[in-house]
């Protein structure tokens, strides 16, 4: 039978050229038609309105025009049939797409332009701790400490509004929450250790990076540090005190909490009894906290009044371990949400974490910090460890702290060889095997090196006479002919080895290493001219250093209030006045 010359029912409306749109069509004209067949078998480039071997052009009618009475196109040389208009859309609509990707592109690109503008910045340290990133491990890999940093600064009107006493508004700010976040080499654990805000600790000069400011060294108070040289300065005290390297700091105040809390959408915390942290007759101040026995979704600024929380949660010591299970809860909640797959919860929590964390400059990018938060997710909860430090009432001020030496020098070792403080690793892991960073080698002993040694032996016992010249003598007989012992007393609970400068490094390690001192107590320090030896009240006799035994995961002290990571059923004590 004939073809009619009566357009089909079915045929499609003609489609605009490209050039019509305001498209040039050579744009889309050159190179193959995407190699549709020409015998009008409907390949990939043809129109699919009529049966297959159909002779009618593809553009329209049987009679070969156009179905709205145009003359067909020529066709191309070689016979092939004139360039199909669906092909040709296919293609202008490829094009639209890709301006539409560059355009998305581009507002991608000045929205994070945007969040990079959010974020503050200063000096990572602000004094001068001589400590140094420790070198990768044998894999290549190194252990990441970052200071957090809670801050009770009510220099912005919406921080006097929430936390009250507009009277301090221009006071120097407090760091009254200190946390050291230690996520290990392998990133297969992380550890949380908390200070408390009135722990008696010694200050070292620090400079404000701003003002140009020089604050001098002192004993005092470790909140103070925060309004001594800013962030930096408390990540110089931490370094003084555990003689851990800490890679970075974060710091948030009152307004970034409640930021923060809103964009997660909200933590379960828990109590054992109601409570009401409330001014009491001879107890002004209070948190306003008010929540039922139980379990509670906290967000906003009742998250604020739960982190800040210390009267009905007993002692600032209390309030640390509340912060823990706020924290642990926070991070449970975060794994469990797929954040990553939700553009608008990622975008606002994107723009809560820019617009209320001010960092260390070399984390101060939103690359850096995704990468940053990618590193910590990768941990998880059960190897997860929340903890205080070690603490006894300061002889000097009942009302303060100082570190439980022995106690807290056990976690700091813990932290500078990158052992766990969970036991939930596998056997290699709990049995103590090295997995922290692998030290320098340390040089062969040079005859010609310059060794001092000091009597450290004294301090809350009597030293011990002569300790200073029986180790220079053993340094002597080792090859250290330059070994000299020092007149001066220098108390202190550990032996240690300093030295002035890197390129004394090396001696110093075999200056170590001849004693039997563990390397990781060899540290740089701008206070020594040369190579010396304090020998510590851990070192009371003998000529060869007390062997320790190596810290095995899961050891830390009792003392420390640990709580992990995967534990959900942890619940706050009320103290019995704030109850209602």
């Amino acid at each position: 039978m004939g073809h009619s010359s009566t357009p089909r029912e079915r045929s499609r409306r003609r489609q605009p050229h490209a050039r019509e749109l305001g498209w040039d069509d050579s744009l889309y004209d050159a190179g193959s038609d995407g190699g549709a067949p020409s015998d009008g078998t409907g390949g990939s480039g043809g129109a699919v309105d009529g049966p297959a071997g159909d002779g009618a052009d593809r553009a329209g009618g049987a009679d070969g025009h156009g179905t709205d009475g145009t003359a067909p196109r020529k066709a191309r040389k070689g016979g092939k049939p004139p360039r199909r208009r669906g092909w040709r859309v296919v293609r202008w609509t490829a094009g639209v797409l890709a301006l539409l990707l560059l355009v998305a592109a581009g507002a991608g690109y000045l929205y994070y332009r945007h969040l990079n503008g959010n974020i503050r910045t200063d000096d990572r340290n602000n004094g001068d701790t001589g400590l140094k990133k420790p070198a990768a491990n044998e894999a290549g890999q190194t252990p990441l400490n970052i200071l957090l940093i809670g801050s009770d600064s009510r220099a912005d009107p919406e921080n006097v509004k929430l936390g009250g006493s507009k009277d301090t508004a221009g006071n120097p700010p407090l760091a009254d929450v200190q946390m050291l976040f230690h996520v290990s080499a392998d990133r297969k654990n992380a550890s949380v250790v908390s200070i408390p805000r009135d722990t008696r600790v010694d200050i070292p000069e620090c400079k404000d990076s701003a003002t140009g400011k020089v604050y001098p060294k002192t004993n005092g108070i470790i909140n103070e540090t925060l309004g001594r040289g800013g962030p930096g300065c408390t990540l110089s005290t931490w370094e003084n005190l555990t003689g851990v390297y800490i890679d970075h700091w974060m710091t948030i105040d009152f307004s970034g909490v409640v930021q923060m809390a809103d964009a997660i959408g909200g933590v379960d915390v828990c109590v054992k009894d109601n409570v009401w942290d409330r001014p009491l007759p001879g107890v002004p101040g209070g948190s306003g906290l008010k929540l039922e026995k139980g379990t509670t979704r906290i967000q906003g600024k009742q998250a604020l009044q739960w982190l800040r929380t210390r009267h009905a949660f007993s002692s600032d010591i209390g309030r640390a371990r509340a912060q823990h299970m706020y924290m642990n809860s926070m991070i449970r909640e975060l794994k469990s949400q797929n954040v990553f797959t939700d553009s608008l919860r990622l975008r606002g929590l994107a723009e809560a974490a820019t617009k209320s964390l001010e960092v260390s400059k070399e984390i101060g990018t939103v690359k850096k910090l995704f990468d940053l938060g990618m590193q910590l997710k990768a941990v998880p909860t059960n190897r997860l460890t929340m903890t205080t430090m070690p603490w006894i009432e300061d002889p000097q001020n009942r009302n303060h702290v100082v570190p439980n030496k022995a106690d807290a020098d056990r976690m700091w070792t813990m932290i500078r060889d990158d052992v766990a403080f969970d036991a939930n690793g596998d056997k290699a892991e709990a049995a103590g095997k090295p997995t922290g960073p692998a030290s320098k080698a340390p040089s062969d002993a040079p005859a010609d090196t310059g060794v001092t040694v000091l009597n450290g032996t004294g301090g809350e016992q009597a030293p011990v006479s002569g300790r200073a010249r029986a180790v220079a003598d053993v340094l002597d007989g080792k090859g250290f002919t330059r070994a000299e012992a020092g007149t001066q007393q220098s108390p202190q609970e550990a032996t240690e080895v300093t030295y002035p400068s890197a390129d004394l490094e090396g001696d110093a390690q075999a200056v170590a290493k001849a004693l039997g001192i563990p390397l990781t107590s060899v540290t740089q320090s701008t206070s020594v001219s040369g190579i010396t030896v304090v020998v510590g009240a851990d070192w009371r006799t003998g000529t060869s250093y007390p062997a320790k035994a190596k810290p095995k995961a899961g050891g830390i002290p009792g003392t420390a209030d640990a709580i992990n990571g995967s534990d959900s059923k942890a619940c706050m004590d009320v103290y019995a006045p704030y109850r209602f």
